[in-house]
């Protein structure tokens, strides 16, 4: 477990001041010049051997991700894109480092954009995120104002600048390249890759895309050094993480925690543990929506990182963790995502637009038992004809949670086949 002394986000809960002043007295903006001037390749392979992981879901190598960019520059300037596009239902950390720690974004934006070769960021903010949105607003007019940023920043001789650009509430709008198009002012679509971002991102310019929490803890990690973050954690699994427990717990809330926590520590030290005592526990969707839900059996032991989730067949996604005690009607639960994932398809991939609307139809009638025991099987062929289908991870969203309670909750669907059957002809199927 996280000792405070290894704690970036020291005042995750805004109890304390917000401002550049508060940030500074908390160790942001220390020393920032000083990385800076270790120059591009220092920082990047700092952040390397960090084994900071990107902290949006996918949980590439944030550093292996900052050395795609072009090491010389071809005429073309080179962007930062923050994704704060934070629309994955039940995941609500991003929009606590906008509130209460947004210089640590701030900083991190500089540091990040100078190992890039960026002079421009733009931090793409979740349309309902207006308050978010204003105060990193705020944070920024002060960094500019303390000549933290814009010309000659922190006095490193770089020159940054930086931008909030509000988004119309699209939830696709957070996979990186239907950001870009927004952002570009176009329909919010993802694009067919190649080309990468890296190649050709935004304005037809090389550009790297990264979470919000991915680049908030890089100032601290290149104050303290790869090998401090490397020391936090597992193996491949390091440093430290955000992680926003809602549903069926007695105190819902987002912690920074180990990578590799046990789930059921993180619950009963945080959380006060799970509505009605640990046996009341049904499942648990550790990583948001888009995730396979667990087992209490699974949650048992199960660590909170990518690998161990993975061998379970889950994933830590964004790390929201969504818990279900056994009052939860599972199978409605699951039936309410699919209209979710149906609703915010983009329409663009037959798949994932013919496939979304079909599961979410399907799963309906699932809830209410209007369905037959061989149509169990039939949704779940439709959903691996989905899954991996689609330009984007939209398809493979929708997908898993439902084959995840298929894997799991079957006898739980059956239930409901078998007695809406027998509500109506009086008679055991």
């Amino acid at each position: 477990m996280l000792s405070d002394k290894d704690r970036i986000f020291t005042n995750i809960y805004g109890l304390h001041d917000t401002s550049v002043k508060g940030a500074q007295s908390r160790g942001d903006w220390d020393g920032t010049a000083k990385i800076i001037a270790k120059g591009r390749d220092w920082i990047i392979d700092e952040v390397k051997s960090s084994g900071l992981r990107g902290r949006g879901g996918a949980g590439f190598s944030t550093g292996m991700k900052w050395s795609f960019m072009p090491k010389e520059s071809d005429g073309r300037p080179h962007y930062l894109v923050v994704n704060a596009d934070e629309g994955e239902p039940g995941t609500c950390k991003d929009r606590e480092i906008l509130r209460a720690e947004p210089h640590k974004l701030v900083e991190g934006a500089l540091i990040a954009s100078f190992a890039i070769g960026a002079k421009a960021c733009y931090v793409y903010v979740r349309g309902e995120f207006h308050r978010e949105a204003e105060a990193l607003q705020r944070a920024i007019d002060e960094a500019y104002d303390a000549g933290l940023i814009g010309k000659n920043a922190c006095k490193s001789g770089w020159d940054f600048d930086m931008y909030v650009h509000l988004g119309a509430g699209a939830y696709i709008c957070g996979e990186e390249s239907a950001l870009i198009e927004s952002l570009e002012g176009k329909k919010g679509q993802p694009r067919l890759k190649p080309p990468f971002p890296a190649n050709c991102g935004l304005y037809g310019c090389p550009t790297t895309v990264n979470n919000v929490e991915s680049i908030a803890v890089v100032p601290e990690i290149l104050r303290r050094g790869g090998a401090w973050f490397a020391g936090l954690g597992r193996e491949k699994n390091t440093g430290t993480k955000l992680f926003c427990i809602s549903g069926h717990v007695n105190n819902p809330c987002t912690v920074e925690e180990e990578m590799g926590i046990p789930l059921k520590t993180l619950l009963e030290k945080h959380c006060g543990g799970v509505r009605g005592g640990w046996d009341n526990l049904l499942a648990v969707i550790p990583g948001g929506s888009s995730v396979p839900v667990l087992t209490k059996e699974i949650c048992d032991t199960v660590l909170m990182d990518f690998d161990s989730l993975r061998e379970v067949r889950s994933g830590l996604g964004t790390a929201a963790v969504m818990v279900m005690d056994k009052s939860t009607d599972i199978v409605r639960a699951i039936s309410r995502l699919s209209a979710f994932y149906k609703h915010e398809s983009c329409g663009q991939c037959t798949p994932c637009r013919e496939g979304t609307g079909w599961m979410a139809r399907m799963m309906a009638r699932m809830a209410e038992g209007n369905a037959s025991i061989e149509e169990i099987d039939l949704l779940e062929e439709v959903t691996r004809q989905v899954e991996g289908h689609t330009i984007c991870a939209l398809g493979d969203a929708a997908a898993w949670p439902i084959q995840g309670l298929i894997r799991h909750f079957r006898p739980e669907i059956e239930k409901k086949i078998v007695a809406s059957q027998v509500k109506k002809t009086g008679q055991a199927a």
